[in-house]
């Protein structure tokens, strides 16, 4: 008599055959998320250093006049300077929102959510190293700014990851795409059937397994 099969070598349909596991699956979200995480941290990094190796505070360097300039300065606020005595809140808020992407990372299922908030990590990284660690002292250091456009507010690579990402998270809530990479429609989203009650969720009721 021949032993039974294990569960996952069991034919299609057998009440004992489990689904097939992917186990790259999730990983590959989670790696795509951390690269891109990692390339807007390490340029906003190099980025920061070159201007405090190579300029003084209020220095400006045309790039493309009138256009572009790098202009250094030290932002103790958020953008447009804004609460500028308030340094310790921000730095509290990049620490919650770093740590919120990192515990929801694995549950992500979406190449193009995984991209919009690895850029999103990286970019509050960047900015947090900077309160962190930057004068005048930990947790309220001066976050380093040197890009400067015409009749706009001084930032650098780490802002532009945020606010790049933050433009990516709105269209793909405005296109309906989930972090799980389901899709919601208008029609769904005004019936309230959405990812888990509608009716492509529900078990069939005949008893017998679909196809």
């Amino acid at each position: 008599m021949s032993e039974p099969l294990p569960d996952n070598q069991q034919p299609a349909g057998h009440p004992h055959a489990s689904e097939p596991k992917h186990p790259g699956g999730a990983a590959r979200f989670v790696l795509v998320l951390s690269a891109c995480a990692a390339f807007a941290y390490g340029l906003d990094l190099l980025t920061k250093t070159w201007v405090l190796s190579s300029m003084s505070e209020g220095d400006v360097i045309p790039v493309f006049p009138p256009l572009l300039h790098w202009h250094f300065i030290r932002n103790s606020g958020a953008a447009f300077s804004i609460g500028e005595d308030y340094t310790w809140v921000f730095t509290i808020i990049m620490t919650v929102v770093a740590a919120g992407i990192i515990f929801y990372a694995r549950r992500i299922r979406s190449i193009w959510w995984s991209i919009a908030l690895g850029f999103l990590l990286g970019g509050v990284l960047g900015n947090l190293t900077d309160r962190l660690f930057r004068e005048p002292g930990f947790g309220v250091g001066h976050v380093v700014d040197f890009i400067a456009l015409p009749n706009f507010a001084i930032f650098n690579i780490a802002d532009s990851a945020i606010v790049g990402s933050v433009i990516l998270w709105c269209l793909l809530t405005l296109r309906g795409v989930g972090m799980d990479g389901k899709r919601i429609t208008d029609g769904e989203a005004r019936s309230g059937k959405g990812r888990s009650g509608g009716r492509r969720d529900q078990e069939p009721s005949s008893g017998q397994d679909s196809a």
